[in-house]
C-alpha cells in the first residue's frame, strides 16, 4: 500500500508496541512520518529490536501505580499528537463456575485501567497539539460475547467505555478518542493460544484459522496490516470529523 506522509512533524506513542498489532500499528505511523515512542515491559523492550531513530520507555500496566509513572513518561516525552493505548492481554479461557479473582483483577488492571491511565497521562499534550488523537485498542469482544471469554469480554467492554467517556471529557481541548476492533488476527500470540488448545485435542492451527474465515463475510480473516491502516486513518486529519467511534476490522464476522 503507497501511503503519503501525512503525519510528518507528529509524534506518536503506543503502548505495548513491540510486537504483535501494536509493532506493526507503531510501523505504520512511522511510514507516515510519525516520530515514535513505545511503551512496553522491560523484558519486550529489551528483547525488542526498534528502530533506532525511536524512543521507549518502560512500564508495567498491571501495576495500579502504573499512573504515576505514564504520569512521568508523558512529562519526559512532553510532546505527543497520537496515542495508541493498545496494550492488552488475553487471559485464559474459563467458565463461569472456574473465575479466579486474582486473575480478574490483573485483567482489570491492564486492560481497563492501564488504557484509562495512559489516556490521563498523555492527555495534557494531546490537548497541546492541533491534532490530537487517541486510538484504543478494544476488541469484538468489545459489544459481542464468546462463551468462556465472560473475563476478557468484560475488559473490552469497559475499554469501550473508557473511549467513549474519555472523547467527552477530552473532546473539550480539541482531542479525539476513537477505538478499533479486531476480530480474530492471525499473529503469534493468538496461534499460539490455538496451538495450546490443540494439545488438549482442540482444532489444528490450519483448521481453527479456516474456520475463523469461513465465518466472515469475505471468506478471509482480517490482517495485521488492515488493522494498522484503520489506526492511521484514525490518527491522521482524514477522520478529523470522528471521534468517540469503535471501528470493526473483522472482515464481516458472521
Amino acid at each position: 500500500m503507497t501511503l503519503t506522509r501525512n503525519l510528518e512533524g507528529r509524534h506518536a506513542v503506543v503502548t505495548g508496541g513491540t510486537r504483535g498489532l501494536g509493532r506493526m500499528i507503531a510501523n505504520r505511523l512511522a511510514d507516515a512520518g510519525a516520530s515514535i515512542s513505545i511503551l512496553d515491559l522491560p523484558g519486550a523492550l529489551d528483547q525488542a529490536d526498534l528502530p533506532a531513530d525511536w524512543t521507549s520507555f518502560p512500564v508495567d500496566l498491571s501495576r495500579q501505580d502504573c499512573g504515576t509513572t505514564l504520569n512521568g513518561i508523558a512529562e519526559t516525552i512532553g510532546h505527543a499528537d497520537i496515542v495508541v493505548a493498545n496494550a492488552g492481554v488475553v487471559p485464559p479461557w474459563r467458565g463461569m463456575r472456574d473465575l479466579d479473582a486474582a486473575e480478574w483483577q490483573a485483567v482489570m488492571t491492564i486492560n481497563v485501567w492501564g488504557v484509562a491511565a495512559t489516556l490521563g497521562a498523555f492527555g495534557p499534550a494531546l490537548a497541546r497539539s492541533a491534532h490530537g488523537s487517541a486510538v484504543v485498542m478494544a476488541s469484538i469482544n468489545g459489544y459481542k460475547a464468546h462463551g468462556q471469554q465472560v473475563l476478557y469480554t468484560t475488559s473490552k467492554h469497559a475499554v469501550i467505555g473508557v473511549m467513549r467517556a474519555a472523547a467527552l471529557d477530552m473532546g473539550a481541548d480539541g482531542t479525539r478518542v476513537n477505538a478499533i476492533a479486531p476480530g480474530p488476527i492471525a499473529t503469534d500470540a493468538l496461534i499460539g493460544r490455538i496451538a495450546d488448545r490443540h494439545k488438549t485435542g482442540g482444532p489444528s492451527v490450519e483448521e481453527a484459522l479456516a474456520a475463523m474465515a469461513a465465518e466472515t463475510a469475505t471468506g478471509r480473516m482480517a490482517t495485521d496490516e488492515q488493522v494498522a491502516d484503520v489506526a492511521l486513518w484514525l490518527a491522521s486529519d482524514l477522520s478529523a470529523g470522528v471521534t468517540g467511534t469503535v471501528v470493526p476490522v473483522e472482515c464481516g464476522l458472521r
